[in-house]
């Protein structure tokens, strides 16, 4: 049997789109050929020079910001800390979700900018009638857009002979999703793309739902449309803790600009690629896209942009270690920066970016760390440049539920804290307060309580 027909014939009977399974079918048949998917060390660059969002002028933005749209990527379920809804349901500042912030920060923008600005979620068959529905209370959030698109989905396929696997203890684990660089394929298979075209929109402002500190910039749009670039990725300065996230290089052979992935990247070169004084900067998974050189590209590729391939081997059932092993091909969106003739990058400051993908994250957001300000923007508190590094242990924090059974009367004092290792079952009273950098360690039996108003100086 054809792997290839196999699979298509399985996303045909799933009414699938034709430009997913025309963008499935090209990676399927570079995996069948024997590509890797990897970038070696040898075939990139560092990049040393970048132009700096910082050092950006006011200018009239008005024109270009009644030309944008706020895509949000929301098909997280945030399975990784236990939960089984939308990631963006997920209370974080001062009793608010990361879709209530999201919303409150556009209706801002556009009534400061006489904008139209309509949000725009990319959510996940499992994310969208929660989301919707907790949108649904903002009636001035109604645009001449639809209010979401969904994401595709690919069939899994068996690592030993590429056909599409079979799982009849659960079906919906033979499926994955493409990875976010399916947001360009999805915009097609939604109609979307005509659409926002066919009523004047030309910039897509794209970022992590859960990425609080990405929040529209006009200066940024308004550099960004002068410059005539067709894509541009917002990047931040590296540091240890973003060794593992994927940076920005420059092709030796061509000199593009190229975002490289750790899950791209040989074995032998993973310490280059973790070097964060050689790669400088990484990828903030914030984007702008003129929506015209995103319809003539694929328009030019056949509707297949050929992005970087990200070969992902996994189990079938992730949990089931003894399940067959299979192989998920996915793209990463930053990646069109490879695919883009005179795509850009830009560096911004880190208070642009402040996601949270576990609760030792949100136990800094939450925390007086980060303020909230008028304008729904949740920015580092003053004298901080960025979050305390939090690490909570895996056994006790790392599920949502776990974590909040200990942190019940609030989150702690971070705002003097640099660092804070809590390593055990430790409960943590109401109005605690921790400075300099504190490690909390028990390893006895039961429970060990920081009482109320406990100061923890290190």
């Amino acid at each position: 049997m054809d792997g290839l027909q196999a699979s298509v014939d399985k996303m045909r009977a799933e009414g699938i789109g034709d430009a997913a399974i025309d963008t499935f079918a090209h990676h399927y048949r570079r995996l069948r050929d024997g590509e890797s998917g990897v970038l070696a060390e040898a075939d990139i660059e560092p990049v040393t020079e970048l132009p700096d969002a910082e050092d950006l002028s006011d200018a009239d933005a008005s024109a270009a910001l009644d030309q944008a749209v706020v895509i949000k990527l929301n098909g997280g379920l945030g399975t990784s800390m236990g939960m089984t809804k939308a990631k963006s349901l997920l209370e974080v500042k001062d009793g608010m979700t990361f879709l209530d912030l999201v919303a409150k920060q556009v209706l801002e923008l556009r009534e400061r900018g006489g904008a139209r600005l309509p949000l725009v979620l990319m959510n996940s068959f499992a994310t969208r009638d929660d989301s919707l529905e907790a949108l649904s209370g903002y009636d001035a959030l109604s645009a001449d857009l639809p209010p979401d698109f969904v994401q595709n989905k690919v069939p899994k396929v068996r690592a030993d002979d590429l056909l599409p696997v079979s799982w009849e203890a659960d079906p919906a684990l033979e499926w994955a999703p493409p990875g976010h660089g399916d947001l360009y394929t999805a915009l097609v298979t939604s109609g979307l793309l005509e659409d926002m075209l066919g009523k004047g929109y030309r910039y897509a402002f794209v970022s992590n739902s859960d990425n609080l500190g990405a929040v529209l910039d006009p200066r940024i749009l308004a550099w960004f449309a002068e410059s005539g670039a067709p894509f541009l990725m917002e990047v931040a300065d590296r540091t240890a803790s973003d060794r593992k996230g994927g940076h920005l290089a420059r092709r030796r052979d061509g000199g593009g600009l190229v975002l490289r992935e750790i899950a791209q990247t040989p074995d032998e070169d993973v310490d280059a690629f973790q070097d964060v004084s050689r790669h400088r900067y990484f990828n903030t998974n914030t984007l702008w896209v003129d929506l015209e050189a995103l319809r003539a590209l694929l328009d030019e590729r056949d509707g297949v942009l050929g992005l970087p391939m990200i070969v992902n081997r996994k189990t079938v059932d992730p949990s089931d270690k003894s399940s067959p092993e299979v192989v998920q091909l996915e793209t990463a969106m930053g990646a069109a920066i490879d695919v883009f003739e005179g795509a850009r990058a830009i560096r911004v400051p880190r208070r642009r970016f402040a996601p949270v993908k576990t609760t030792s994250d949100l136990l800094a957001l939450r925390s007086d760390a980060y303020v909230l300000t008028a304008e729904a923007r949740v920015e580092p508190a003053e004298g901080r440049d960025g979050p305390p590094v939090v690490d909570l242990d895996d056994d006790h924090y790392k599920l949502l539920a776990d974590f909040e059974a200990r942190f019940a009367s609030g989150a702690p004092s971070l705002v003097e804290c640099e660092r804070l290792t809590v390593e055990g079952d430790v409960l943590f009273g109401a109005d605690v307060v921790v400075r300099g950098a504190v490690t909390v360690e028990h390893d006895g039996d039961g429970q060990l309580r920081i009482e109320d108003g406990t100061v923890l100086e290190g």
